[in-house]
């Protein structure tokens, strides 16, 4: 069996931090991964601007809590459960995601926790670990022996992309496609799985 491990935000569900941005009117919280490879130094800017704006953990908390699928992903979802085991890596947070969990019926889920003081401001941030995305592929081929395919879009996802048996981008930015052309491309579900039974008949 082969295990499809999936970015959640770009790939699943809007972008949470530019639905904040809209929200807000900051147009600096627009910025993504797919902006900046340096996930650190992103977070950073997020949570200076954040304290500088008194934006909470309530506030973002609403805005996640109107989002829902993008158009088609609840039936991809169901469509590659009947054909792959699923898992959910992304550089987002379990309190932002697991609302969102719900939706798409709780598929195992792999992220980190914020740092968030009494008033409910976000402090900082705690990774699961290092490079998460990348070692979760790792650790599934090589500790479990167990074939996989990526899908993701932006900067943070390239490594488990690298590491996958396969790794396929899925509607990237024009930045990331011409940093990593190694990397096929999908516009779209449909794109999506027909790349992915290709590779499943390649790796399988």
């Amino acid at each position: 069996m082969i295990t499809v491990c999936l970015d959640l935000e770009g790939v699943i569900f809007p972008e949470i931090w530019i639905n904040v941005a809209e929200k807000t009117g900051i147009k600096e919280l627009k910025l993504t991964t797919k902006d900046i490879s340096d996930y650190d130094e992103l977070m950073q800017m997020r949570i200076r601007i954040l304290k500088e704006k008194n934006i909470n953990i309530h506030l973002i908390k609403d805005v996640i809590a109107a989002l829902t699928p993008l158009d088609g992903a609840y039936e991809f979802i169901n469509w590659l459960r009947e054909r792959f085991q699923v898992i959910i890596l992304s550089d987002t947070f379990y309190q932002f995601a697991m609302p969102l969990m719900k939706q798409i019926g709780y598929p195992a889920l792999f992220c980190h926790n914020l740092i968030i003081d009494e008033t409910g401001m976000i402090t900082g941030y705690k990774l699961r670990q290092k490079s998460a995305k990348r070692e979760v592929v790792k650790a599934l081929k090589n500790d479990l022996l167990i074939k996989t395919i990526a899908l993701g879009d932006s900067y943070n996802d390239t490594q488990m992309l690298a590491e996958a048996d396969a790794g396929i981008l899925f509607s990237p930015p024009q930045n990331v496609i011409d940093e990593f052309p190694q990397f096929p491309v999908a516009n779209n579900y449909e794109e999506v799985k027909q790349k992915f039974i290709e590779a499943s008949k390649v790796i399988g």
